[in-house]
């Protein structure tokens, strides 16, 4: 994969790209339903990707009609190799501060009690580039839950860490070593034992795809993509905090903070998701306009819209299919848009009162890496 780790992309001011798909709407449907709607595309497209092997799939908004992305429409980002694995000789151990080691076959894990969850999985870097604006995609995810398989090995009292270890690998350069290291990623053993993680081999219905993580990955709602690691080989149980390439030196946000007047740098891990909207398109049919996207990230109490730079206008919530994880589609009336070029934003705020920060907020404009860019996303259309 192009070497997106390394690379800073200071996310100031500049006009994100914006990237979801939605649901069936409620009031006024999300997408078209009838012959004589048409999406009007905007501006503003995606560069090209520059990395087609580690980034595939990216979503295209304009031409999404469903709350579930399908499958073969569902981004996929691999960051070392893409491993073929064979399920039937495919295993999966538990161990390190465990007193029980185990090793699970596909077999043994299908055998478990089954789990679902519909979760929208945002890539932390979506937004982030020119080229990146489709990384994310709903799906339903069923597994096996994760807590029970850990209390049966059970957990040493000095265990404190999760790791998760992918089957793919790569060549990790670390000053003037080079070493081959396992994708790997971890969590607290308390975020790890929550109920909502599963062991996952389906998605929507059908096996993992390769590209998802078949034959079992992890799936932690609330979580940025990064932390749900596909082609699972071992889980370690560890006593101190994990800090591999992916946790304590890549997927790293850096940011300016003013303590009483002076600039203190700090440096945080990627791990949940936040809150974050989109708008996905305009479309017409007549002389009506409708403007659809989503939210993700949160709880959210409401979505709100501005075209160029006016007044905040609530949207409407599609509440017919809803999940606690997965986005919410909305949809605003635009009542009357003038011939020519516009600008649309959203935001949304969540049912605590946080508001999706603006591009010039320091949360987002002394940000110094790509990564958790949740800014507000503005789209250029032109009626």
């Amino acid at each position: 994969m192009l070497d997106l780790q390394r690379r800073e992309f200071i996310v100031k001011g500049s006009v994100a790209l914006a990237g979801i798909a939605g649901l069936h709407a409620s009031l006024a449907y999300a997408f078209p339903t009838s012959s004589g709607e048409e999406v009007i595309p905007w501006l503003d497209q995606p560069t090209e990707n520059p990395d087609p092997a580690g980034i595939q799939s990216q979503l295209v908004w304009e031409d999404l009609d469903t709350w579930i992305t399908p499958n073969d429409k569902f981004f996929s980002i691999s960051h070392f190799n893409r491993p073929t694995i064979d399920e039937t000789t495919w295993s999966m151990e538990i161990g390190g501060l465990v007193r029980k080691p185990l090793k699970l076959t596909l077999a043994d894990i299908r055998a478990r009690p089954r789990q679902e969850v519909v979760f929208t999985v945002e890539c932390s870097g979506n937004h982030g580039f020119p080229f990146f604006t489709g990384g994310i995609g709903n799906a339903r995810w069923a597994g096996t839950p994760l807590a029970p398989i850990l209390e049966e090995a059970g957990v040493h009292e000095k265990g404190i860490e999760v790791v998760f270890f992918g089957t793919d690998t790569g060549e990790v350069p670390i000053r003037d070593v080079k070493m081959k290291q396992n994708f790997a990623r971890s969590m607290s053993l308390a975020d790890a034992m929550n109920p909502d993680n599963l062991l996952c081999y389906e998605m929507n219905g059908a096996a993992l795809p390769a590209s998802n993580g078949f034959p079992v990955r992890l799936i932690a709602p609330g979580w940025y993509g990064i932390a749900n690691v596909k082609w699972l080989k071992r889980i370690e149980v560890r006593d101190t905090r994990f800090m591999s390439l992916l946790m304590a030196r890549d997927y790293v946000t850096i940011r300016e903070e003013d303590h009483n007047g002076e600039t203190v740098w700090a440096e945080t891990s990627v791990g949940r998701a936040l809150l974050k909207s989109a708008p996905a398109k305009v479309t017409r049919k007549g002389s009506d306009y409708r403007i659809i996207g989503a939210a993700w990230g949160a709880p959210i109490d409401r979505i709100e819209v501005q075209i160029d730079q006016g007044p905040w206008a609530s949207t409407t919530i599609d509440h017919s299919e809803e999940a606690e994880h997965a986005w919410k589609i909305w949809s605003l009336t635009w009542a009357n848009p003038s011939a020519g070029e516009h600008t649309v934003t959203s935001r949304a705020v969540s049912t605590a009162g946080q508001i999706q920060p603006a591009m010039n907020d320091p949360l987002i404009a002394k940000k110094h890496t790509y990564w958790e860019s949740n800014g507000q996303v503005t789209r250029r259309v032109r009626i």
